[in-house]
Formats: C-alpha cells, structure tokens, sequence
C-alpha cells in the first residue's frame, strides 16, 4: 500500500448495525491497521455515538435519512417503491423462499386499494423473476437510474475508497452505495441478520463484496440472489464475538436483583417475537398460567423480554405491549423486560442493553421463544430452547392487519433449519409447552450436541474471533487487495 492509508466509509442504518461495527472488533481492527473510519448513522445520533465511541480515527457523520425517504417517496415514488417490492420477494426459486412469500400476503391484505389491485399481475411477474436470472438482472439494474446524490460533500471531504453498508441496498442505504458506484468508489455490505439473505432478496445497489455468517447464508445468496461465489466472504457474525468471550454475563445474583426475581425459583425467560404478523399474547399467558398454576415440575417464574417493534406507533402492538406490562404488576412471578431505545430512528433495535440480554440468556432456565434470531444466542449460551407457536384464534382480529398463524411459520428458512437440526423443542398446544418445559428442566444437557453443532454451522467462528476476521477482510478491500 502506497501513500495514505485509506477512508472507509461505515454506514450504520440500525441499531443491530452498531453492535456489529462498533461492539466488536470490526472498526477496531480497521483503525490499528491506521485506516481512518467514518461511521455514518442517524443524525439525531451522531454526538452520542461520537461520545460513546469516539478515538482517534473514528469520525461520525450523519446518513441523512430524512432526505433519503423524501426522495424515495416523492421522485417516482410508486415506482420506486414497486421495485423496492421486487428486489425484496424476487430471489431465485432454487431456495426456500416462505418468508418472502409470506411477506407478499401480508403486503397483498395491507398495502393500498391501488396497490392490491395489481397483485396479481405482480404475481405474474414474481413467477417470471423467480425463474430467469436474466430478469432479476434487468430489476437490479432498473434501480440504479434513482441516486439523489445526497453525500456529495461527504465524498469530497473524505475521499473514502471504500463504502460498507449493513445491507446491499435493501434499505436507505441503497442511495449511499448508488452515489459511492457512481463515483468509482469500492463498495461491500455485511450481513447483520440472521434471516436476512433468504428474506431480502436481490441487491438496490451495486455491491463488489459481501462477507456473511455462515456457508449456508452463503448458499442463499450465491443461489437465491445470483452473487458469484467469489465475491461472497464468510465472515462469521461480529455481533456475537462478546457472546463467546462472555464480556457482558452480569453474576447470576446481581442479575436476579436488578428484576427482583426470586433465586428459589426456577427462570422461564420468554423474548417476544414475530409480533408483525401475530401476537404474542396467547405464548405469554399459556407461559404465566403454567407458572401461576404451578405445573411445572419445580416452582417457577416468568420473565418476559418485550419485542422492539412492541414500541412502534402501532395500536395493535402498543396495546399488546401495556397487556403484557399489566400482567406483570399483577403476577408476583411474572417479571417484563424491555429493550434500550437508541433514540432518533434506530428505535429499539440496541446495543445499549447487551448485557441485558447476555444476562437473560446465561441465567434462564429455559429460554423460550418463536423461532427469533435468539434462538442461536440461546444456543451459544447453551441454554435449552423451546419455540412456543400457539395460535391467536382470530389472529390480529383487525380489519386490513395481515395475521399469519405461529403454526404455519415452521417451514422459513430459518426456522426450518433449527428445527432439523433438533437444537430445541417445538410447542404448538400447551401440553407440548408443559411437557417441553419439564423435560428441559429434568435434563438441560439432552440437546446439548445438537445446540452446538447447530452454532457451528450458523456462525462459524465459534472462538470470539469473527470482528477481527470481518475487520481484516474489509481492511484487505479498503486497500485494493
């Protein structure tokens, strides 16, 4: 390398975002390599951000979302948003595409009159992407004409040669990475969510690299989203590395004290999850009845970790959320958790609260769950695992809200994945919960080959060491190699 070191531009549109980058040792192993690094995040968010994690290098300068959503929005913005719709659902038919599908219905029942009129000529056109990658070539390529070009002087001051994002476009940040291909500039995306290549779908920007978690989501790229094999870099997941070092495990009792929980008893730990397309509700009562009742094999108590998007201005899920509160002033054994906002527009989604959760995580019991992306952070802490699917009878029971039913969500590629590799139970119907629970609880270690073996191959570096492989890769692509 001849000269300067380079800039590398970060952009981190979401609060699981920011543990990747900057809660590991990606930026880290970026700027000991004497890089300079200039993270790029919501702008309400800059100066706390440039507090909490400012050093030498590091520079913080904000993504403009505001702007980028007005543009999305109002330069043709049904087309735009059309083939935003595409690029997300239209992956290759050679993989599991459930997800995806069973975003399409939900869009099907709560999009506008206008937009479900054209449903199934969208159909249509679904069919004919699924099954010609000369089409999904033509999408990918309709997009890029949109760059409102709102990083001009961002570009000018820092003369990056390389921009990273936490998604290949599927987000805002596709505009950033459409300016940085236009400009010449080195483009790559990391993958941040465990879900996120086989429910994403195609890239909104040209991306010369991706570095991902595992071979498997590696698979899903190269045959569902046409990446070539040599321009995807298994990488592991960042995010984790604190998990297996066990950097942010509070003491067992310092834990049990912060939530008044009861050291005699046994601990449920129970994340809420899927609340987009289901409610919560019925797992949580099922869970607190059994608790209340006293059914389980040893007396136990219930504590509840609320979802992120419980906080969103959604009626339906605020009002869960205030149930699910109420519950838990009311029940001596049932205990409410909720996650640290970020603030700005990252909202819930934080790193703030990761020895919150590493905490739940090493003490439960049991940990229960519907197939969230906790289901590996639970397996990493070896803790025994349920996926508790009990159906809503009338689902949301709201006119224009889509409700999907826990029972038919098995087949995602994720969840699918956990349940063949047999790393916990599964529980459609209480006496599945009940017995699930006990048998956790009588033999913690049953399936404890099966949990391993399933991290193994989700993660791939197992030993605390994928920030500093991510760092080194982006490190090598920042100085042309």
């Amino acid at each position: 390398m001849n000269g300067a070191a380079p800039t590398v531009f970060v952009s981190a549109d979401h609060g699981l975002a920011l543990v990747y980058f900057l809660q590991s040792d990606v930026v880290p192993t970026l700027l000991e390599a004497g890089h300079k690094v200039v993270l790029l995040t919501d702008d309400a968010l800059c100066d706390r951000i440039n507090s909490e994690f400012g050093r030498p290098g590091l520079e913080v300068e904000g993504l403009r979302l505001d702007r980028a959503r007005r543009y999305s929005d109002t330069v043709r913005g049904e087309r735009q948003w059309w083939l935003t719709f595409f690029r997300r659902v239209g992956a290759s038919r050679r993989i599991n595409t459930e997800a995806m599908d069973s975003y399409i219905d939900q869009v099907a029942v709560e999009e506008s009159n206008r937009r479900r009129l054209w449903m199934p000529l969208a159909w249509l056109l679904l069919a004919g992407l699924r099954r010609s990658r000369r089409l999904r070539r033509r999408l990918v390529d309709a997009q890029r004409p949109y760059v409102p070009m709102l990083y001009g002087d961002l570009f000018e001051k820092h003369a990056p040669s390389l921009v990273v994002a936490s998604t290949p476009g599927w987000r805002l940040d596709r505009y950033l990475l459409r300016e940085a291909a236009q400009r010449g500039v080195r483009t790559a995306a990391v993958v941040v969510g465990w879900d996120n290549p086989s429910s994403y779908s195609l890239p909104g920007a040209p991306v010369e690299q991706m570095t991902c978690w595992s071979q498997i989501q590696k698979q899903e790229l190269v045959e569902g989203s046409d990446w070539a094999p040599e321009r995807v870099h298994v990488g592991g997941i960042p995010s984790y590395d604190g998990y297996f070092s066990r950097r942010w495990a509070m003491p067992r009792e310092v834990y049990f004290r912060l939530h008044g929980l009861d050291p005699a008893r046994r601990l449920i730990a129970y994340a809420c999850s899927f609340i987009s397309f289901a409610p919560n509700w019925p797992n949580v009562e099922a869970l607190a009845r059994l608790v209340a009742e006293d059914r389980l094999v040893e007396p136990c108590q219930l504590l509840v970790r609320l979802h992120p998007n419980h906080f969103l201005d959604v009626h339906l899920f605020w009002a869960e959320r205030e149930r699910i509160r109420r519950l838990g002033r009311e029940q001596p054994h049932v205990h409410v958790v909720e996650p640290v906002p970020l603030g700005g527009e990252l909202g819930y989604y934080s790193g703030e609260d990761m020895p919150e959760k590493t905490s739940m995580m090493t003490h439960a019991d049991v940990f229960v769950t519907v197939y969230s992306t906790m289901v590996v952070e639970a397996a990493i802490h070896d803790r025994p695992i349920v996926s508790l699917c009990l159906d809503a009878p009338r689902g949301w029971d709201t006119p224009r809200k889509y409700s999907l039913p826990l029972s038919r969500i098995g087949g995602w590629p994720t969840h699918r994945r956990f349940r063949e590799a047999g790393a916990g139970g599964v529980a459609e119907s209480v006496e599945q919960l009940l017995d699930s629970l006990n048998a956790a609880m009588a033999d913690p270690g049953r399936e404890r080959a099966a949990r391993l073996a399933f991290v193994e191959r989700e993660v791939t570096f197992t030993d605390g060491s994928a920030g500093r492989a991510t760092g080194e890769f982006l490190r090598r692509l920042a100085e042309g190699n």
